[in-house]
């Protein structure tokens, strides 16, 4: 197995030969929770992006194939100047480090979630995904059952009763039914401030795209508006909520059936399905993989879980639940991994 200084060896030198220039070096750029890796280069006055991508871990064509898709269909996602399947190197553009994230406050969030939800609308209406995997009852499942394994289990070292797994998968079943039930089209599945980059043309820039599927028409909509990283006040979001639902129908992608009540509900038990996903995901990047970068967001999330679910009766139980093995914990404190 290559070391990690092979593998640096490795990308310099393809890079170096890419380009043209011997004289190259390259900087740390951003990473991710896979175990992908991101490195930024100069030459003759612009910057460009080495995506690291390992295939035996990250095959990097998926990556390159939905973004070809995105390309055509007008979304601004990064070119590709040279690539390398065998070793996984792609040289790409560089969209730059201004991520959504920080960028997003009172004033300009109108604004840039506005950019986004023009360009989520044409990913719904303009790109194909019947050939994509699908957002089934397997997949939403084993999304859902990340967070009893490291959540209940592994950090609060409590394992549910029989009573308590009934409660779970009572509330399991009412939001994999949500998502099943509405119209399907093509989700990014991370379409979110850490993943969207303000950019001068075509605004907004948008990076890890490659685990897109066949899925619920709000799945993203709930990733963008109910971000794990930023919080807004409740009536805010659902304004934007109901104008993305007229725009869906003036597109015809729902029709007059769906009301506003039930786009809500489709929008708030697709963002729970997400949220109590990635609860569980949160704790098992630091605890089977030794990230920790996550953990300071864990609150957020939860917030979101128990806020959301609190608003349905259907899902009363399962608040109850949480927070009666949750209450007087600081989830940000963890055991060695």
């Amino acid at each position: 197995m290559d070391t990690a200084s092979d593998r640096a060896a490795a990308r310099l030198a393809w890079t170096r030969n890419a380009l043209g220039d011997a004289t190259l070096t390259l900087e740390p750029a951003s990473s991710d929770a896979s175990f992908r890796s991101y490195w930024r280069t100069h030459h003759q006055g612009q910057s460009w992006i080495v995506m690291d991508s390992p295939p035996a871990k990250e095959d990097p064509r998926p990556w390159l194939a939905i973004g070809e898709r995105l390309a055509a269909a007008g979304l601004h996602v990064p070119a590709v100047r040279a690539k390398d399947l065998q070793q996984g190197f792609l040289l790409i553009e560089d969209l730059g480090n201004h991520l959504y994230l920080p960028a997003l406050n009172e004033d300009t969030a109108d604004r840039l979630y506005g950019d986004a939800m023009d360009a989520l609308l044409r990913m719904q209406t303009r790109m194909t995904f019947d050939d994509l995997p699908p957002f089934n009852r397997a997949l939403l499942v084993s999304g859902l059952e990340v967070m009893p394994e490291w959540f209940l289990r592994r950090h609060l070292q409590h394992t549910p009763s029989c009573g308590e797994w009934d409660v779970l998968e009572a509330a399991f079943d009412v939001i994999i039914h949500n998502a099943l039930e509405q119209p399907r089209c093509f989700v990014h599945r991370d379409y979110h401030s850490r993943n969207l980059l303000v950019v001068d043309s075509n605004n907004p820039g948008i990076i890890d795209f490659q685990g897109a599927l066949a899925g619920p028409i709000t799945y993203d909509l709930a990733s963008l508006l109910r971000d794990a990283y930023i919080v807004w006040p409740r009536e805010r979001v659902e304004g934007w909520v109901e104008s993305y639902r007229q725009r869906l129908l003036g597109a015809g992608m729902i029709d007059a059936t769906v009301s506003a009540s039930r786009f809500l509900r489709w929008f708030d038990l697709t963002g729970l399905h997400r949220h109590v996903r990635v609860l569980g995901q949160f704790y098992r990047l630091w605890y089977r993989d030794g990230k920790a970068g996550y953990l300071a967001d864990v609150p957020t999330v939860y917030q979101y879980v128990v806020s959301v679910a609190r608003r349905y009766p259907d899902l009363a139980d399962f608040v109850a639940l949480l927070e009666r093995h949750t209450q007087g914990r600081d989830l940000t404190q963890v055991s060695a991994a």
